[in-house]
Parts: structure tokens; sequence; C-alpha cells
């Protein structure tokens, strides 16, 4: 098995839809769903029709998403 190299940009490295919805631990309905209403971190499209997320966008969504104890 072969593993790909991390895509980074100038901001941080990309993440793959499939590498959120397996971080974030939910179905892609979900992510589309939360995406429709603005709810979910932000993405990158690209020209193909791939989405990515940037590291540091997915940390900071997590952070504000988080509750107090």
């Amino acid at each position: 098995m072969t593993t790909r190299p991390k895509r980074t940009t100038p901001t941080g490295s990309l993440l793959t839809l499939a590498e959120v919805l397996d971080e974030l631990r939910v179905p892609r309905s979900t992510f589309f769903r939360w995406k429709a209403t603005g709810r979910a971190p932000r993405t990158i499209k690209y020209p193909n029709g791939s989405l990515y997320v940037r590291r540091r966008d997915l940390d900071a969504w997590l952070n504000d998403h988080e509750e107090a104890a």
C-alpha cells in the first residue's frame, strides 16, 4: 500500500473530504447538510469538484464548537 504525501499550501496542509469525515465521524450526507446550511468548516473546491479543508480551518471550526465543561 502506498501513501500519498499530504498536500500543503502556504497556510498549512489540506485535508481531503474523506479525511475530514473520518476525523469528525460523520457521514457524507451530514457534512453536506451542514455545508448547505452554512454550519460546516470552510471548504476549497477544485475545478474537478474535489473538496478540501485546510487543517487550520478545521481546527478553528472544532474550537468554535467546543462546549464548556
